[in-house]
């Protein structure tokens, strides 16, 4: 896959072929989401992969020239055999906001194919399913891509994970973000520092005496409203931080039994 996506050819990238359409579904600002539809049950987790590698590597607010851009593309899905029944119905009917991905398997299983109706396969029933859902989607104007790998081998997915990787790159190269850094999941790793050091504090300024979290917040000279939320959990999870319930939750009292 690292050989095959480095081909200059455009025709004959998969990685760029695939940026390229995610580019033009989403008018290469993220205008639609990005549905994963894999039919195959092992693949079921893929779609969740699917979304960490996408959303976290092109959600970004500025671009490589610091220009504020809000860049992303929204991912869900599960697997086609689940979703045939779940929100199929409205990806065909309802709010026309996204494109979907079909991830066809070709071969149906190695042990012996197991005939279930009618002298048909699940894995025909599968193939069925993928096939006319494309097809009705398709009759709708709904957009989608159809990516498809021999079988469910350790190759085959690392193979399909190599080229969604190298398609996230080359779309960042496309509507200039760095794909590779990450400072929105650190504003959140800083965030949960400074509650968990909030934490200590609301704890260590707790006494025999019944306060509210405005009362402690004042104490502290912050903000009552994450003062009342550590207190509601060290409520619920230290034995020794017990509450006088109120009427009115912001009225509740902190003490120390």
């Amino acid at each position: 896959m690292d050989q095959a996506t480095r081909k200059d050819v455009v025709e004959q990238n998969a990685a760029m072929l695939l940026a390229l359409m995610w580019f033009y579904a989403g008018e290469g600002r993220g205008a639609k989401d990005m549905v994963i539809l894999p039919y195959k049950d092992r693949l079921a987790l893929f779609s969740k992969y699917l979304q960490q590698l996408v959303m976290e590597s092109l959600g970004k607010e500025v671009d490589r020239d610091g220009k504020i851009v809000h860049q992303g593309i929204a991912v869900y899905g599960n697997k086609g055999s689940t979703d045939q029944h779940a929100y199929v119905q409205q990806l065909r009917d309802g709010v026309p906001n996204f494109f979907v991905t079909f991830i066809e398997v070709q071969k149906d299983r190695a042990a012996a194919l197991v005939k279930v109706e009618d002298d048909f396969t699940s894995g025909d029933y599968l193939h069925g399913f993928l096939r006319g859902t494309r097809k009705a989607l398709f009759d709708k104007g709904r957009e989608s891509i159809t990516i498809g790998i021999p079988d469910v081998s350790a190759f085959s997915v690392g193979a399909l994970i190599a080229l969604y990787e190298r398609a996230v790159g080359f779309y960042g190269s496309l509507v200039n973000i760095n794909a590779y850094n990450q400072p929105g999941v650190e504003a959140g790793k800083r965030a949960a520092t400074e509650l968990l050091q909030l934490q200590a504090k609301v704890r260590a300024n707790l006494n025999k005496s019944p306060r509210t979290a405005d009362d402690i917040a004042r104490a502290l000279g912050v903000d009552p409203e994450p003062v009342y939320h550590v207190l509601a959990h060290l409520r619920a999870n230290d034995p020794l931080v017990q509450s006088a319930q109120e009427e009115e939750v912001a009225a509740d009292k902190f003490f120390l039994a």
